[in-house]
């Protein structure tokens, strides 16, 4: 056991951070998730290695073994949502961190609650407008199982459902093409006598 003041790491780095490919996808993934820092990404992908480690590991085993000791990991995926009830261990092996980074209580918040962007469901949790149950949770990246999936909501004294409800109201409404292409008709204009030429020959 180590010293708690320098506990061990939870993450591990990629072994080419400076792919253009992987780096633009890893910026991509931060947009979508409303991730703070790459570390929260690492730590998804550093979990995921570790599950399907055990995955891997179960299918070496003999029959027996593997039968005893299967059912606890699917167990404990499925509690999560990772995985359905029938699942099988291939599916485990095509799990990705998307996955388990759609499970994070901020990601279920800002889908479920309305809010336009990750971000402010983010500042919602950590500043504790959100509660699962009867207790308050401000960790944005707290795995959220499936029976707790459905008592999450505001608590009592948040105002922020009133301030999304006047947000919707009072967005513009976006004119349809038809009406945004259709052209006053044009007005006739009244008829003008032609100037007479000065310059023509009196009687």
């Amino acid at each position: 056991m180590g010293d708690p003041k320098y506990p061990r790491k939870v993450w591990r780095k990629p072994k080419r951070p400076l792919n253009y490919e992987l780096k633009m996808e890893e910026l991509e993934t931060l947009g979508t998730f409303g991730l703070r820092t790459k570390r929260e990404l690492w730590k998804a992908h550093t979990e995921l290695s570790r599950v399907r480690h055990q995955a891997r590991s179960l299918l070496a085993l003999r029959q027996e073994v593997r039968a005893e000791k299967e059912p606890i990991l699917m167990k404990s995926l499925a509690r999560i949502g990772l995985v359905s009830g029938d699942a099988t261990l291939d599916d485990v092996l095509n799990l990705n961190a998307k996955d388990l980074l759609s499970r994070r209580l901020q990601t279920i918040v800002s889908k479920k609650l309305g809010f336009k962007t990750p971000y402010q469901a983010r500042q919602a949790v950590i500043h504790g407008h959100i509660m699962i149950g009867e207790r308050k949770v401000n960790i944005p990246s707290y795995t959220v199982t499936v029976e707790e999936e459905g008592s999450v909501r505001f608590t009592p004294e948040s105002k922020i459902p009133e301030m999304l409800e006047k947000t919707k109201k009072e967005e513009p409404k976006v004119e349809t093409t038809e009406e945004a292409t259709e052209v006053p008709p044009a007005t006739e204009a009244p008829a003008t006598e032609a100037p007479k030429d000065k310059s023509s020959s009196t009687e």
